[in-house]
């Protein structure tokens, strides 16, 4: 039988996981996909096939599924039963915080999870989830190989200028400077125009992931030379709760003059700002596209006033652009933002042709155009199988190179 690799996402509240199968050389594919969601409330766990036709499907009391590791029993117990009796052969775990430590997916260790803990304090909303399940199984199932797959490796290429805030050498070398994030859907996406779009591939692409979390990224030759994140998830782009770009004053004036405690600044700006806090009325784009409250307007205008100021800023690193990627969740199915965005981008020669756009096709550039515009669905799953799927090999090369 094949070796199967399963990839875990975790948040706050549920766990998505998907179940890939190694095919030929080097070829992955997708088995099923599902969720454990309401973890601590209402546990419901649902799993799907390849052909989108659900498989499992299951509910218990909140009590019984309180946290991470008991949901993850469920998730184990579902996958012994799908595969008769064996275990996934690895397991693949989206970390967002890699650090200066990490510029590389790695096989887990303790020693590496106490590291990765030292993160926490740097992305609040996603560290703690995404370390639950690996701790979990280190507990549980430590015959498992488990493979960190970092949001910052991808960007660790970037030039010292890029990386680099204007402040002293010494906080520099402790780690103090801009990494980015959403670097596998960023890899994917370079991957991909490859296939789709030789002619980009090696050119000069600007990548809008737009969703709760949005960030963008300047590719050159297919390689990560600037991101609109930095130090955190906190930077660039307003994001459903998040503020994006903010001046530091800022959060002095919050501790200063608001008296607020570090702890509530940090639950403010992760939680309380972005188009949450712009609009009053939710972090949702679908919600506020359905508004007609004249503050879900200005919290849609700011976010597409936003993504074209750093359409110029990345344009500048790149100095030019020959085409534009829109993806993940609003990037993908939000036509009337890409309108938006694409019509701010005119300056730079970009032309919508607005019956491709309403039809979500891959390009949605006009013939006259001078920038391709196009729209391409992520898969950051795919890309933590494929870096499991290596390391895998790696591990088995080296232990058959000690046997000899």
């Amino acid at each position: 039988m094949s070796n199967t690799i399963l990839v875990i996402n975790a948040g706050s509240s549920s766990i998505k996981l998907q179940l890939f199968a190694q095919i030929g050389e080097g070829g992955l594919e997708r088995r099923l996909k599902g969720q454990i969601e309401g973890i601590g409330v209402n546990p419901h766990l649902i799993a799907k096939d390849a052909t989108g036709a659900v498989i499992k499907e299951a509910s218990w009391p909140g009590p019984d599924v309180p946290a991470a590791p008991e949901a993850l029993a469920k998730v184990v117990e579902f996958l012994k039963e799908h595969l008769g009796g064996r275990l996934p052969n690895a397991v693949g775990h989206r970390v967002v915080h890699g650090g200066i430590a990490f510029a590389a997916p790695t096989v887990v260790t303790h020693e590496v999870v106490t590291k990765l803990e030292t993160f926490v304090s740097l992305a609040p909303l996603h560290q703690p989830n995404n370390l639950a399940p690996i701790k979990a199984f280190l507990e549980r199932l430590p015959h498992i190989t488990q493979v960190a797959c970092f949001d910052t490796a991808f960007h660790r290429g970037h030039p010292e200028l890029a990386d680099r805030y204007a402040i002293p050498e010494s906080l520099y070398r402790e780690g103090v400077r801009r990494y980015g994030f959403h670097g596998l859907s960023y890899e994917y996406i370079a991957g991909r125009l490859k296939i789709v779009a030789p002619h980009l591939a090696n050119g000069k692409v600007v990548v809008a992931h737009l969703g709760s979390g949005a960030s963008m990224c300047a590719l050159a030759n297919g390689r990560s030379i600037d991101s609109s994140m930095g130090f955190t998830a906190l930077d660039g782009l307003p994001m459903g709760t998040r503020p994006g770009q903010l001046d530091a004053g800022i959060v002095l004036y919050l501790l200063q003059q608001k008296g607020m405690t570090a702890s509530q600044i940090e639950r403010f700006l992760y939680n309380d700002c972005g188009l949450k806090g712009l609009s009053g009325l939710s972090n949702d784009v679908r919600v506020l596209l359905g508004s007609d409250d004249r503050r879900a307007r200005l919290a849609l205008d700011y976010f597409v006033h936003r993504i074209a100021l750093m359409s110029g800023l990345l344009g500048a690193a790149l100095e030019g652009i020959d085409g534009f990627v829109f993806t993940a969740g609003v990037g993908e199915n939000a036509p009337t933002i890409r309108s938006a965005v694409v019509k701010r981008l005119g300056w730079l020669g970009a032309e919508l042709d607005e019956e491709a756009n309403l039809r979500g096709a891959d390009v949605i550039s006009s013939q006259a155009s001078r920038i391709e515009v196009r729209v391409i669905a992520t898969d950051e799953e795919l890309m933590i199988a494929k870096h499991t799927m290596e390391c895998l090999a790696a591990m088995n090369t080296r232990a058959t190179e000690l046997q000899q």
